[in-house]
Protein backbone atom coordinates (compact mmCIF):
# COMPACT_ATOMS: atom_id res chain seq x y z
CA UNK A 1 0.00 0.00 0.00
CA UNK A 2 2.53 2.37 1.01
CA UNK A 3 4.39 2.17 -2.91
CA UNK A 4 0.74 2.58 -4.28
CA UNK A 5 0.59 5.55 -2.36
CA UNK A 6 4.24 7.03 -3.42
CA UNK A 7 3.60 5.99 -7.32
CA UNK A 8 -0.24 8.36 -6.76
CA UNK A 9 2.15 11.21 -5.22
CA UNK A 10 5.09 11.02 -7.76
CA UNK A 11 2.01 11.12 -11.03
CA UNK A 12 0.42 14.04 -9.47
CA UNK A 13 3.84 15.98 -8.83
CA UNK A 14 4.32 15.07 -12.17
CA UNK A 15 1.45 16.61 -13.45
CA UNK A 16 2.21 19.95 -11.74
CA UNK A 17 5.30 20.38 -13.16
CA UNK A 18 4.48 19.60 -16.72
CA UNK A 19 0.86 22.18 -16.69
CA UNK A 20 3.78 24.60 -15.57
CA UNK A 21 5.65 24.35 -18.47
CA UNK A 22 5.23 27.40 -21.16
CA UNK A 23 4.81 26.35 -25.12
CA UNK A 24 5.33 29.25 -27.83
CA UNK A 25 3.58 28.76 -31.12
CA UNK A 26 3.74 30.80 -34.28
CA UNK A 27 1.47 30.59 -36.99
CA UNK A 28 1.60 32.53 -40.40
CA UNK A 29 5.03 34.20 -41.51
CA UNK A 30 7.26 34.61 -38.74
CA UNK A 31 8.47 38.21 -39.22
CA UNK A 32 12.17 39.00 -38.04
CA UNK A 33 12.79 42.24 -35.99
CA UNK A 34 15.08 43.38 -38.49
CA UNK A 35 12.83 42.91 -41.47
CA UNK A 36 12.58 46.00 -43.18
CA UNK A 37 8.98 45.52 -45.08
CA UNK A 38 7.66 48.86 -45.66
CA UNK A 39 10.79 49.51 -48.04
CA UNK A 40 9.98 46.91 -50.38
CA UNK A 41 9.68 48.25 -54.29
CA UNK A 42 8.04 45.43 -56.32
CA UNK A 43 6.03 42.46 -56.02
CA UNK A 44 9.45 40.48 -57.15
CA UNK A 45 11.40 42.44 -53.46
CA UNK A 46 8.21 41.07 -51.82
CA UNK A 47 8.58 37.99 -52.39
CA UNK A 48 11.78 37.01 -52.31
CA UNK A 49 11.79 38.85 -48.84
CA UNK A 50 9.42 37.72 -47.52
CA UNK A 51 8.54 33.96 -49.28
CA UNK A 52 4.78 33.60 -50.96
CA UNK A 53 2.11 35.18 -48.80
CA UNK A 54 -0.48 33.59 -46.69
CA UNK A 55 -3.83 35.13 -48.85
CA UNK A 56 -4.13 36.73 -52.63
CA UNK A 57 -7.21 38.46 -53.27
CA UNK A 58 -8.19 37.61 -56.46
CA UNK A 59 -10.16 40.06 -57.67
CA UNK A 60 -7.48 43.21 -56.46
CA UNK A 61 -4.20 41.15 -56.84
CA UNK A 62 -3.21 42.22 -53.19
CA UNK A 63 -0.84 40.02 -51.29
CA UNK A 64 -1.32 39.35 -47.26
CA UNK A 65 0.94 38.20 -45.04
CA UNK A 66 -0.13 36.78 -41.56
CA UNK A 67 1.72 36.05 -38.25
CA UNK A 68 0.69 35.32 -35.14
CA UNK A 69 2.63 34.52 -31.99
CA UNK A 70 0.95 32.29 -28.86
CA UNK A 71 1.66 31.54 -24.88
CA UNK A 72 0.27 28.62 -23.85
CA UNK A 73 0.76 27.48 -20.17
CA UNK A 74 -2.40 24.98 -20.05
CA UNK A 75 -5.73 24.38 -21.63
CA UNK A 76 -7.13 27.02 -19.40
CA UNK A 77 -4.50 29.62 -20.32
CA UNK A 78 -4.08 30.62 -23.96
CA UNK A 79 -2.99 34.04 -24.16
CA UNK A 80 -2.45 35.75 -27.62
CA UNK A 81 0.50 37.84 -27.43
CA UNK A 82 1.24 39.39 -31.42
CA UNK A 83 -0.71 39.53 -33.75
CA UNK A 84 -0.02 40.87 -37.19
CA UNK A 85 -1.15 41.38 -40.64
CA UNK A 86 0.57 43.13 -43.58
CA UNK A 87 -1.26 43.76 -46.95
CA UNK A 88 0.54 44.69 -49.91
CA UNK A 89 -1.33 46.83 -52.59
CA UNK A 90 0.26 46.98 -56.15
CA UNK A 91 -0.02 49.14 -59.07
CA UNK A 92 -0.43 47.94 -62.58
CA UNK A 93 3.20 47.45 -63.60
CA UNK A 94 3.59 45.39 -59.47
CA UNK A 95 5.29 48.28 -57.63
CA UNK A 96 4.37 48.68 -54.62
CA UNK A 97 1.62 51.50 -54.21
CA UNK A 98 0.31 51.13 -50.65
CA UNK A 99 1.21 48.88 -47.49
CA UNK A 100 -1.23 48.51 -44.48
CA UNK A 101 0.17 47.26 -41.36
CA UNK A 102 -2.89 45.64 -38.83
CA UNK A 103 -1.69 44.41 -35.40
CA UNK A 104 -3.79 42.73 -31.98
CA UNK A 105 -4.59 46.70 -31.28
CA UNK A 106 -6.63 47.37 -34.88
CA UNK A 107 -9.12 44.18 -33.99
CA UNK A 108 -10.54 45.95 -31.16
CA UNK A 109 -11.41 49.24 -33.88
CA UNK A 110 -13.70 46.98 -35.85
CA UNK A 111 -17.53 47.80 -35.06
CA UNK A 112 -19.74 44.80 -36.42
CA UNK A 113 -23.30 46.01 -37.57
CA UNK A 114 -25.68 44.26 -36.22
CA UNK A 115 -28.42 44.63 -38.67
CA UNK A 116 -30.47 41.29 -40.02
CA UNK A 117 -32.75 40.02 -42.77
CA UNK A 118 -36.14 39.62 -41.93
CA UNK A 119 -36.81 36.10 -42.43
CA UNK A 120 -40.55 35.67 -43.83
CA UNK A 121 -40.61 31.74 -42.78
CA UNK A 122 -40.23 32.48 -39.08
CA UNK A 123 -43.04 34.79 -39.18
CA UNK A 124 -46.19 32.77 -40.59
CA UNK A 125 -47.97 30.42 -38.43
CA UNK A 126 -48.09 26.67 -38.36
CA UNK A 127 -50.53 25.66 -40.31
CA UNK A 128 -49.82 28.41 -42.61
CA UNK A 129 -46.34 26.37 -43.00
CA UNK A 130 -48.09 23.29 -43.40
CA UNK A 131 -51.00 24.08 -46.00
CA UNK A 132 -49.44 27.27 -47.26
CA UNK A 133 -49.80 26.10 -51.05
CA UNK A 134 -53.13 24.36 -50.41
CA UNK A 135 -56.24 25.92 -52.20
CA UNK A 136 -53.81 28.79 -53.51
CA UNK A 137 -54.93 29.56 -57.41
CA UNK A 138 -51.89 29.30 -59.47
CA UNK A 139 -53.48 31.98 -62.08
CA UNK A 140 -52.07 35.56 -61.93
CA UNK A 141 -54.05 38.02 -60.49
CA UNK A 142 -55.22 40.38 -63.39
CA UNK A 143 -56.78 37.24 -64.80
Amino acid sequence: MNINLKVIILILLMLTIISCSDKTSYSGKVFNSNEDVLNLNNKKEVINNLGYPSYIDPIEKKYFYYSEKRNTKNFFDNKLVNRKLIVFHFNSNDTVKLIDEYNLDDQNKIILVEDQTSNEIIEQGLLEKIFGGVGASTLPANQ
